[in-house]
C-alpha cells in the first residue's frame, strides 16, 4: 500500500497544521471529518489517516465519518496509535471493497488471504464505533472485511460483513461490544485474544463460525459472552474448528438457534487436535445449545470457571488494559 499519498487539498494542510499545536498529553486530541459528498475536510477515510504524520503517538485522533458508502482500501499504519473511527450509524456508514484471495497480483499469482482486507489495522490502541466493515466480493473464497494486527483494539456498535474469513484477528488483543458479524466459513479467525460481548453472529451458509490459531503459550483465544447466533433459512454451522491444534474458543451465556449443529464443534479432520484444542461452553441456551449432544472432547465449564472469564481476566495482560474504558467518546 502507498504510504505517501498527498494531502487532500487545503483543508488537509490546515488539519496538518492544527496537529502541530497538539503536543504532550494523551488527553489532547484532533478531530478530522470525512464525507463522501465533499462537504467535509476529506472525501476518503484513507486521506484522513494519511493527514496525520507518523509518530504522533501522543495525540488522540478522532476521524468522524459521515453516512455514506466509502469504497476504498484503508490502512492504519503501526506508527499511528490512538486512532478512533466514529460513524453516526453503522447501517449508513460503510467501509467496503471487494478484494479476494483468488485475484491475481502483479506477479500473476493469487494475492492470498492476508492481502484482501478492506481495512487493515496495524496500529495499537485503535477504536471504532458505529461503522460497517465490509468485503463485498461475495461467496468467492477468502475475502477479509478487516484484519487486525495491532494490540488493544476495540469495536462498539459495528457491523462486519463478508462470507469466508470476514474477520482476521491476527495477533494482539481485541474487544467487541454490541457488534453484528456475518459470514459462513471460518469468518472469525486468527491467533489473537478477543472478547466478544453481546455480539450477534449471523450465518449465511453451512460452515464454521470460528477458526482459531491460538498459540499454546496463550491462555485465551476467542471468548463470546451474552450474545446470540442466528442463521439464514436452513443453514447449519459448527461453532468452530481448529486452524491450529491449540485453538481456544469459549461460548458463555449465548443464545444459539437451531442453526448450530448438535455436535457443536469440528476437529478439521485432525484427530490429534481433539487432545489439544481448548473449546469450552457454559450457560448457553436455545435449540443449538444442548449439552448432551456435543462432541465428547470439549469442556463444559463449572459456574466458578465461567464466572472467572471476564473482559479483564481475558484481556488485561501485563499492562492491565481495560477495554471498557477505551471504548467510548469520553476522552474527547
Amino acid at each position: 500500500m502507498n504510504n505517501s499519498q498527498p494531502f487532500h487539498g487545503v483543508a488537509s494542510v490546515l488539519a496538518m497544521a492544527s496537529l502541530l499545536f497538539v503536543t504532550g498529553s494523551l488527553h489532547a486530541h484532533t478531530n478530522l471529518y470525512v464525507s463522501a459528498d465533499g462537504s467535509a475536510q476529506f472525501t476518503t477515510v484513507q486521506a484522513a489517516v494519511m493527514a496525520v504524520p507518523a509518530g504522533s503517538s501522543s495525540n488522540r485522533v478522532f476521524i468522524h465519518i459521515k453516512p455514506g458508502t466509502y469504497r476504498e482500501v484503508i490502512y492504519v499504519q503501526r506508527e499511528k496509535r490512538f486512532f478512533h473511527f466514529i460513524g453516526e450509524s453503522a447501517e449508513k456508514t460503510i467501509l467496503t471493497f471487494d478484494l479476494n484471495a483468488n485475484i491475481r497480483g502483479a506477479d500473476g499469482k493469487p494475492i492470498g488471504t492476508f492481502r484482501t482486507p478492506t481495512v487493515l489495522i496495524d496500529a495499537e490502541d485503535f477504536t471504532a464505533e458505529n461503522v460497517t466493515f465490509e468485503n463485498s466480493a461475495g461467496p468467492v473464497g477468502q475475502a477479509l472485511a478487516i484484519r487486525v494486527d495491532g494490540d488493544r483494539a476495540a469495536f462498539r456498535n459495528c457491523r462486519f460483513l463478508g462470507w469466508q474469513d470476514t474477520i482476521l484477528l491476527n495477533r494482539g488483543r481485541q474487544y467487541f461490544e454490541n457488534c453484528y458479524i456475518e459470514g459462513h466459513v471460518d469468518f472469525i479467525f486468527g491467533g489473537a485474544t478477543a472478547y466478544f460481548e453481546k455480539c450477534h453472529i449471523h450465518c449465511l451458509r453451512n460452515g464454521y463460525i470460528t477458526a482459531a490459531s491460538t498459540p499454546d503459550t496463550q491462555k485465551f483465544g476467542f471468548v463470546f459472552a451474552n450474545g446470540r447466533i442466528t442463521g439464514t433459512n436452513d443453514v447449519k454451522t459448527y461453532l468452530g474448528r481448529p486452524w491450529r491444534n491449540f485453538a481456544s474458543t469459549v461460548f458463555l451465556n449465548t443464545s444459539m438457534s437451531e442453526v448450530v449443529r448438535p455436535e457443536g464443534w469440528h476437529n478439521w479432520n485432525k484427530k490429534d487436535a481433539e487432545q489439544t484444542t481448548r473449546y469450552a461452553e457454559h450457560g448457553n441456551t436455545g435449540p443449538g445449545a444442548v449439552v448432551e449432544k456435543r462432541v465428547p472432547w470439549i469442556r463444559q465449564l463449572s459456574d466458578a470457571e465461567a464466572k472467572a472469564i471476564t473482559p479483564h481476566s481475558v484481556l488485561g495482560g501485563a499492562d492491565g488494559w481495560n477495554p471498557l474504558k477505551q471504548v467510548g467518546l469520553d476522552s474527547q
